[in-house]
């Protein structure tokens, strides 16, 4: 999503190309964009000067709509999500604090989006590459 952000403004990007740039197969990533394309982040555009581009601006996409998108839910347990079932609930010493952590996992990636994440990239003069 970062690289469409940053690539894809003027044309769409192809996932040959994304996969060149990040060092990642095209297998994986044909995955991956298929996933972002049914959540609705991702657009294709077909032909010759084909690709992909976000369908939003990276300031309205939130790193918790990609994770939610490729990943499913955030939570680290089934019982921290809404309407999670789990027969043990009722005696678990441990069910709020895995609800807390749900918590705050949701509040950094909901309130992060793809552009705060070039902003960070841009303010960081040695970061290593790959990232």
């Amino acid at each position: 999503m970062i690289d469409l952000a940053v690539h894809a403004q003027e044309r769409p990007v192809s996932v040959k190309e994304i996969s060149e740039r990040q060092n990642l197969s095209v297998k994986y990533l044909e995955n991956i964009i298929g996933l972002l394309s049914k959540a609705g982040l991702v657009k294709s555009a077909r032909g010759a000067a084909g690709g992909y581009m976000l369908t939003q601006s990276p300031e309205a996409i939130s790193v918790g709509d990609v994770l939610r998108a490729a990943e499913g839910s955030l939570s680290p347990v089934e019982c921290a999500d809404e309407g999670g079932d789990c027969p043990k609930i009722a005696g678990c010493y441990t069910a709020e604090l895995w609800k807390r952590i749900k918590q705050a996992v949701d509040e950094v990636v909901d309130s992060t989006t793809i552009a705060d994440l070039i902003k960070g990239k841009e303010n960081i003069t040695d970061a290593p590459q790959g990232c």
